[in-house]
């Protein structure tokens, strides 16, 4: 049998015997509706192609079911990881997420805001640039639509849920300290909070230890290009004569992959058995990171608790029926977890 066509949803009302508001209301909700109704309808819509406009509906309410996401480059596994979880938690609970990626430019970033306030998204999930943000970019926009902030943040009263550097890089480098020759600690460009906090901490932690922080800028200018940076220092320091110690903490594992590339096209051999040149270890257990030669021993950020706390509270910031907002815990830092593997 061909199925019935209808155009419109007053159509499809009237072919389910229901009121177009009773209709409405099922799509927002199907629960909302009366059992005898949900069953007609869903009934109808087995014998019918139609497929309600929701993006058209959507533009009739002043906030819709949509969520916005944003992130500075969804190219990077690290947030493609993100991104994914997120997205399957709000549709779990109901809402359609947007994602959008500001690709490393401040620029984009405020479209991306512009973007999603046109869109009247609900609320929104995001991992701001920090540090090179547009001023009052989401201050304006967190005016209009609760926001939650994931893996770095912007300074204000806007709620965060990211990793506890402090904690995790002190781990990191009493556990390197313990196994072998300390480390020296190869930074980025401070793109965000992130990139301080780790650093601080290696600081802090080596002179609680007696022993001296040896830190190297592997380059000082912005860039997202972690790799290149660390493939290029790596290229340098061993043009001039050698590694400045036998064992370099990264401040992230993307600077570990390029910086691991460049030894191995010098022949250079990485671990921690005792015919090896050095160790290497970094920060954030990067989903690429046990599939490098040899695995990479990092700190494990907890994906699934950063991307469920981050959905909780923009939840419970959006439903009354939920803990009052004034509760939340507004800054949420969590543990990571050593993993050990071959190169360090």
């Amino acid at each position: 049998m061909a199925e019935k066509t209808h155009r419109t949803m007053d159509d499809f009302a009237r072919a389910c015997g229901v009121s177009r508001p009773t209709l409405s209301k099922y799509f927002d909700d199907p629960a909302s509706v009366k059992p005898a109704t949900r069953t007609r309808i869903e009934a109808a819509l087995r014998s019918s192609d139609y497929q309600p406009n929701l993006f058209a509906r959507n533009l009739n309410r002043k906030r819709t079911r949509n969520v916005g996401i944003v992130v500075p480059a969804i190219t990077d596994p690290f947030y493609a990881e993100m991104v994914s979880r997120i997205e399957l938690r709000c549709r779990d609970e109901g809402f359609w997420p947007i994602v959008i990626s500001s690709h490393g430019s401040p620029r984009l970033e405020s479209e991306s805001v512009k973007t999603l306030t046109s869109l009247k998204v609900a609320g929104a999930i995001v991992a701001p640039l920090g540090s090179v943000s547009e001023p009052g970019v989401f201050e304006r926009m967190g005016k209009d639509i609760p926001i939650v902030y994931f893996d770095t943040y912007i300074e204000g009263d806007t709620p965060f849920v990211g990793n506890d550097n402090h904690q995790s890089t002190s781990i990191m480098v009493d556990y390197l300290c313990r196994s072998g020759e300390p480390p020296v600690y190869v930074d980025i460009p401070h793109v965000n909070h992130n990139s301080g906090e780790r650093l601080q901490s290696y600081i802090e932690t080596m002179r609680a230890a007696d022993l001296e922080p040896v830190v190297i800028n592997a380059a000082r200018d912005y860039t997202w290009d972690f790799e290149r940076i660390g493939h290029e220092w790596m290229e340098r320091t061993l043009d001039k004569g050698g590694l400045p110690g036998r064992t370099i903490l990264c401040a992230n594992d993307r600077l570990a992959f390029g910086i691991m590339s460049a030894a191995f096209t010098r022949g250079l051999k990485i671990g921690r058995k005792p015919d090896c040149d050095f160790r290497v270890a970094a920060h954030d257990d990067h989903p690429l990171s046990r599939y490098t030669c040899p695995p990479l021993t990092t700190m494990a950020q907890d994906f699934a608790a950063m991307a469920g706390r981050s959905v909780e509270i923009l939840l419970a910031l959006l439903d009354e029926a939920r803990p009052p907002a004034h509760d939340l815990v507004r800054n949420v830092k969590l543990g990571a977890t050593l993993v050990m593997r071959q190169s360090a």
